[in-house]
Formats: C-alpha cells, sequence, structure tokens
C-alpha cells in the first residue's frame, strides 16, 4: 500500500457530521452523529469525481452510516490502545489486506459485500433496528440536523 496515501482524499471528522438528535444505545449522554455520503457525492468542490462506487467509510461506529446506502461502509473494531495483541491494523492484519483488495475494484460496494468483516452494519435485522429506524425517518425532514 505505499504510495497510495494520496488516494484518500479526507479524513471526515465530528465537525462534519450531522447531529442526529438522538442519543446512543448505549451511552444516553452521548449524541449519535451521522457521515451521510451524499454530502460528499453532491459537493461541488469535488468536481464529481465520488459517488457510490468509488468511496468507501470506515468507523468503528455502525450507527454513524445509517443515511448511507449498503455496503459503502466498514466498521473494524473499536481500537483499544491497552490490547497489545491487537493486529488488525498490522501490515499483515485483516484491515490491510481489505484494502489491499479494495485498492483496484471498480466497484466498492460489490468488493464490501463480497469481504465482509468488522462489526456488522445497522440493518432491520439488528437488535436495535426500531431505534435506527427513528432516527432514520427523521432524517427525512429537510431540516434534520439544522440547528438554530
Amino acid at each position: 500500500m505505499i504510495g497510495l496515501r494520496k488516494k484518500l482524499v479526507f479524513v471526515w471528522d465530528q465537525e462534519k457530521c450531522i447531529d442526529s438528535g438522538f442519543p446512543t444505545v448505549e451511552k444516553q449522554n452521548k449524541p449519535i452523529f451521522l457521515k451521510q455520503l451524499k454530502k460528499i457525492w453532491e459537493n461541488n468542490y469535488y468536481g464529481g469525481r465520488f459517488s457510490e462506487s468509488n468511496t468507501l467509510l470506515i468507523d468503528d461506529e455502525p450507527h454513524v452510516a445509517l443515511l448511507n446506502p449498503p455496503n459503502t461502509a466498514v466498521f473494524p473494531p473499536a481500537y483499544k490502545v491497552k490490547n497489545k495483541r491487537d493486529t488488525f491494523l498490522d501490515s499483515k492484519g485483516e484491515m490491510h489486506e481489505f484494502l489491499e483488495g479494495l485498492v483496484d475494484v471498480d466497484d466498492v460496494p460489490t468488493y464490501v459485500k463480497g469481504h465482509q468483516f468488522g462489526q456488522p452494519a445497522i440493518t432491520n435485522t439488528h437488535k436495535d433496528w426500531d431505534y435506527y429506524a427513528k432516527i432514520i425517518r427523521a432524517a427525512e425532514d429537510p431540516s434534520f440536523g439544522c440547528s438554530d
């Protein structure tokens, strides 16, 4: 993967996320922030270079991708600095192997669908689907994520 850093366009920090107005299931004082890939795909700054077929969201929290099409994100386990046996990000680790395979594909969702790893995406089979479905429905309101 040497020399591929130039293919990484940006890192999406919390500043650019949508505050859903809902707390996480695990921690009631932690808000759910969403990363909506459509914002990138429709952004003229990038000149239409990005689409569902060539964009991958990587995050350790599956709920951030609730508003995105299936198979446009992967969710590695959260990194824990004290876990000295964690090899996930090593040069022979699962993440590295996944990205090596992704580099030359023509369609990201097709590759992701065939190479699942990490945490599963949140779908209608998730144990907390009813809660997450409320967030998805709320996002259909044009004022969703807007702060006064």
